[in-house]
């Protein structure tokens, strides 16, 4: 074999080790990005969840305030009818 096809072969061995190496490593790093998201994702559907237990907590304090203003209100009428 002469020297240019084996400066050839080794260029082309070297080529394929680099791109193979390349896309081994993109790889890796795709499938740790993921996994860094999916754990993201997954404290965020905990905050959703604990943010809609604390509308539905919300409504019902509010609902509790209106009935007690209502109640303020209906003592307070009978306080200066009384007088």
């Amino acid at each position: 074999m002469s020297e240019a096809m084996i400066i050839g072969l080794l260029s082309l061995l070297g080529t394929l080790a680099g791109t193979f190496g390349g896309i081994l490593t993109a790889n890796k790093l795709m499938a740790y990005r993921l996994d860094k998201l999916e754990e993201n994702m997954k404290k965020m559907e905990s905050n959703t969840d604990r943010i809609y237990q604390l509308e539905l907590h919300n409504a019902v304090q509010d609902t509790r305030i209106d009935d007690i203003a209502d109640e303020v209100e209906k003592v307070r009428k009978v306080v200066e009818h009384g007088n």
